[in-house]
């Protein structure tokens, strides 16, 4: 018998798997449990998952006498924004940068680059500077642009190396049919550049729906406020109204639970393979 078939292997295995389980979701379930606990209270000394006097009210208060859902409103349109100008705009630059030889090409791409190797914090001074100078400060298009100029860079990267694996001899039997290039992008490349696609639109939902730093500095009025500095008003100097601030920690993370569940099926890669013979 084989190390990797024996019962005991197996239960190591097993055994790591759970134990490594155990770490991610426990975190998640003080969360829970400490939403529904009347009282804003961090510690306990119960390790049961939902405690014996539960209630929902911190749930009611967040959604009826709170602007939690003006919040939720806010991210969700400067979020669905910064998604459809990362994906249009990271699909076409990337399919130009793989499939067109031009001027200042390589210098194109090795601006993108070096782009990602500075952190965020360090580009937050210029860019609100020039925000201000455009009187962008505390306006949505402001933050819009700033969170589509920080995730476009590794989008289009991405991208250009996902077209590079799919065979040009494709878009020219597209092309030979009768398609012009606009048609063969359209209608052959991007469907097989789904799980790019998918993985462009994930990355810049993730840098819009849970940004806090960039948000904090551009937005100053609670009603425009995003979610991520509206859980922060929860937490003060003096004390921290933990139910609260748990109920819409777990409100704010279901639709990306839900985005990545949707969208898991394009998540493969190969979509191309035995497409082209020889």
């Amino acid at each position: 018998m084989r190390t990797k078939d024996s019962p005991l292997f197996l239960a190591f295995v097993y055994a790591v798997v759970i134990f490594f389980v155990i770490i991610a979701v426990f975190p998640i379930l003080q969360v829970i449990n400490i939403s529904l606990r009347p009282q804003a209270t961090l510690l306990s000394s119960s390790l049961a998952i939902i405690p014996d006097n539960a209630t929902l009210d911190n749930y009611v208060e967040l959604l009826t006498e709170r602007p939690f859902l003006t919040w939720v409103w806010n991210s969700f349109f400067v979020t669905l924004v910064v998604v459809i100008t990362g994906v249009v705009l990271a699909s076409t630059a990337g399919y130009a940068f793989s499939r067109y030889r031009f001027p200042g090409r390589r210098a194109g791409l090795l601006s993108l680059l070096v782009t990602q190797m500075f952190p965020a914090t360090m580009l937050l001074l210029p860019l609100y500077i020039m925000m201000a100078k455009l009187n962008l400060i505390n306006n949505f298009l402001g933050l819009i642009i700033i969170y589509s100029s920080t995730a476009l860079p590794f989008c289009v990267w991405q991208m250009k190396g996902y077209y590079d694996t799919i065979p040009v001899s494709l878009e020219e039997a597209a092309r030979i049919d009768g398609l012009g290039r606009f048609g063969a992008f359209y209608r052959i490349v991007l469907p097989l550049a789904a799980p790019a696609l998918v993985i462009t639109a994930l990355f810049s939902f993730m840098a819009a729906w849970t940004e806090y730093v960039v948000a904090a500095q551009i937005l100053y009025y609670e009603d425009m406020f995003t979610l991520p500095i509206g859980l922060k008003m929860f937490q003060s100097n003096m004390s921290t109204e933990w139910g609260l601030y748990s109920a819409g920690a777990l409100l704010v993370s279901i639709p990306a639970v839900l985005l990545f569940l949707f969208l898991s099926r394009w998540l493969v890669s190969g979509l191309t393979l035995g497409s082209v013979k020889g």
